[in-house]
């Protein structure tokens, strides 16, 4: 191996095996091809992701396994290609990093969706045939296509929690017109995605109503951010009292809810996003089909949508909630977020504690 300015040995942090356990790992990231951007990552968000691939979850994790896909950081230098970045910039890059570039979802900007599947940011295959590996290290080596621009007055840090917790439920609030001034929005659970539907609808103008099943998030909803109602869901009552008050639902949670009983809180037409994991999707037909209701699903987005979501954020100055910790705490975040005991999104500050 060369060890030139894309392929010095890149230091990480790496579970070796499905307990999960992070610790550090030396590698070789690729040479920085004439698209490419090296990238100097300053900072990583903590994603649920980051504990389902450690763990093992879903069977098909590749160890050592280096987690982290929510990368922010300044170009450290680019491709002869390059046109829209150059050395010193701020940048992002989100949940995936390759794309055919050919199909009707890439030629959209919709690459996440790509027919012949997205390359993942961490665990993927990418095209050289390695296995991709995320932003919990110290540098990256990405396609220009797959990265952001952050805007020059928008923090590093609160930018990492938009590439896959904003940008999560960005998409689908924009792909239903969420963005309404008047209507009505139900965000279920109050986590990192949660918190930011809650902003994101607030700044639309919408009239947002939290669903928890924890008493204790009321304060923090109605006060911190600024949420219009707060329903516990487990009162029959206080649920209710909501039927076909509401004109869109976002599902955040990945706990099992009674999909009949929030759909019968929609209005006619109404729409319920689902962008949590529950172990199954259970109701009645009649639920959807006499108010003409949706369900509809949604993972990230594309490169076009992700921009235009992180320029909003940087005009309307809408930030996550973040706590910023060590390198060396990632394994006790990983812990506190199967817990659900973070407001709302970890960030872990990579360039001051990864050495």
């Amino acid at each position: 191996m060369t060890s030139d300015a894309g392929n010095e040995n890149c230091l990480g942090w790496a579970a070796r095996d499905p307990s999960g356990f992070l610790s550090p790992y030396k590698f070789n990231r690729r040479d920085v091809g004439v698209d490419d951007i090296s990238i100097t990552i300053t900072h990583c968000g903590v994603c649920y992701a980051d504990v389902a691939w450690t763990r093992n979850v879903q069977g098909h994790s590749k160890y050592p396994l280096v987690p982290g896909h929510e990368i922010v950081g300044i170009v450290k230098t680019v491709g002869s290609n390059v046109q829209r970045f150059k050395t010193g910039d701020h940048i992002g890059v989100g949940t995936y990093v390759n794309s055919c570039r050919e199909c009707e979802y890439c030629d959209d900007g919709l690459e996440v969706q790509c027919s012949k599947g997205a390359v993942f940011t961490f665990d993927g295959i990418d095209t050289d045939g390695t296995v991709t590996k995320g932003g919990y290290s110290s540098h990256i080596v990405v396609h220009e296509r797959y990265c952001y621009k952050i805007p020059e007055n928008y923090p590093l840090a609160s930018a990492a929690p938009l590439l896959c917790a904003g940008i999560t439920v960005w998409t689908p609030m924009m792909g239903h017109k969420m963005n309404q001034p008047g209507k009505s929005l139900g965000v279920i659970g109050l986590g990192g995605l949660g918190h930011m539907a809650v902003k994101f609808g607030k700044s639309f103008g919408l009239k947002v109503t939290v669903f928890s099943t924890s008493l204790s998030k009321k304060d923090e909803a109605l006060n911190l951010l600024k949420a219009d109602n707060f329903i516990i869901s487990s009162n029959n009552e206080e649920m209710k009292a909501m039927e076909k008050s509401l004109d869109f639902i976002i599902n955040t949670a990945s706990g099992d809810i009674p999909f009949d009983q929030y759909l019968s809180l929609l209005k006619s037409g109404g729409v319920l996003s689902l962008v949590g994991f529950p172990s199954e999707v259970k109701f009645h037909p009649v639920s959807l089909n006499l108010g003409m209701k949706s369900i509809s699903g949604s993972i990230t987005g594309g490169t076009k949508q992700t921009q235009e979501m992180l320029d909003y954020c940087a005009n309307h100055e809408i930030y996550p909630n973040i706590e910023i910790v060590p390198i060396q705490y990632a394994n006790e975040a990983l812990e506190r977020l199967i817990k659900k005991d973070v407001k709302y999104r970890f960030v872990i500050d990579i360039a001051n504690s990864l050495k």
